[in-house]
Formats: C-alpha cells, sequence, structure tokens
C-alpha cells in the first residue's frame, strides 16, 4: 500500500467526486437522461480506478480512503436529491419523490457504521475495518435503485417498480447495519485473539 497521492486511481476517484454537483445540477433542472448518463459514468469510473489500482500496483492509503467516501457521498446525495418534491418530474409519476424513509434509512446507516467505527478507532485503536458482504451487496443495490429511479421519472409509465425498489434498498441497508455491528465485533474478537 503505497502512500502517494497523485496515482491516476485516486485521479478517477476525484474525478467522481467532482461529478457530483454536475449530478445534482442535472437533476435540479430535470434533465434526467442527461443525469442518469453522468450517473453512469461515475460508475465506470469507480470500476475503472479500482481495476487499474490492481493492474498497475498503484493502490495507495489514500485511494483507500476516498474511494468508499466518493461512492457514499454520490449515492447519499442522489438519494436526498430525489427525495426533494421540487425536483419531480412534472405530471408527477406514481411513487415519486423517493420516500422520505427510504432516505433516512440510508442516511443513518452510514452515519451509524462511521460514528461507530470513529468510536471504537478512539478507545480501542482498532483499524482493521473492512466491508462486509451484505454492506457491498446493499451498496450495489443503492446503485442500480437510482439508477431505476431516473429511469421512472424519465418514463413514468414505468414507475410501478418503485414501491419494491424502495423496500428492498430499505431492507437491506437495515440488514446491513445490523450485520456490521456482528462482524466488527468479530473482527475485534479476532484482533484480541491474535495479541493475547
Amino acid at each position: 500500500m503505497s502512500s502517494r497521492v497523485i496515482t491516476v486511481p485516486n485521479l478517477l476517484t476525484m474525478f467522481r467526486m467532482g461529478l457530483i454537483p454536475v449530478f445534482v445540477s442535472l437533476l435540479f433542472y430535470q434533465k434526467f437522461v442527461w443525469a442518469l448518463a453522468v450517473f453512469a459514468l461515475a460508475g465506470v469510473t469507480d470500476g475503472l480506478d479500482g481495476l487499474l489500482a490492481r493492474r498497475f500496483d498503484q493502490s495507495s492509503h489514500l485511494g483507500r480512503i476516498l474511494d468508499p467516501i466518493a461512492d457514499k457521498l454520490l449515492l447519499v446525495t442522489s438519494f436526498i436529491v430525489l427525495s426533494l418534491p421540487a425536483i419531480s418530474p412534472k405530471p408527477l409519476p406514481r411513487h415519486f419523490p423517493v420516500p422520505f424513509w427510504v432516505t433516512a434509512t440510508v442516511i443513518s446507516r452510514d452515519v451509524f457504521i462511521i460514528v461507530g467505527a470513529l468510536a471504537i478507532n478512539i478507545m480501542t485503536g482498532f483499524r482493521g475495518f473492512r466491508p462486509s458482504l451484505p454492506g457491498k451487496v446493499s451498496t450495489v443495490v443503492q446503485i442500480i435503485a437510482i439508477a431505476a429511479i431516473l429511469v421512472a421519472a424519465r418514463f413514468p409509465i414505468l414507475s410501478g417498480y418503485l414501491p419494491t425498489v424502495y423496500t428492498t434498498v430499505f431492507a437491506l441497508a437495515v440488514i446491513s447495519g445490523v450485520h456490521y455491528v456482528l462482524f466488527v465485533s468479530h473482527l475485534l474478537n479476532e484482533e484480541r485473539g491474535q495479541s493475547e
């Protein structure tokens, strides 16, 4: 793991973070097709930065921190903006905007994990946090959900599937949050066992 800052994967991650205001602006002006294109571009850069980091041995401490932050910023921003009634297309599609309880759950899970990780690090010095499988699944589902919501916003006749999308995002956010508590407890116990 390198301490380098200027690497191609890190530049791609920073580019992805720079796409967030562009994405939000497109949503505000209800340019949903363009917003979906920018969201897809962000997804491509997300895949590319990891691939290039492994292929050319450009993994870095900064990239390890920035990459999940960029992902979470994009997803949380997407859910917040798509929950605002002012962003909703006219005529209003069924099941639109995104219900606040979905957005609140997505945000609460991330805040809970971040605050919990900080508290554990401060109290124990533990730094071995790793993504859990349910957490990865939840993130992938949220990405698919944003794309599906944008499609429904552009083509309101397709919006009938949105309640299923919202319920799935909510359920996986709750499950992955609970699982992460158990997962981190297991990691802590493993580290204590190795240090004894």
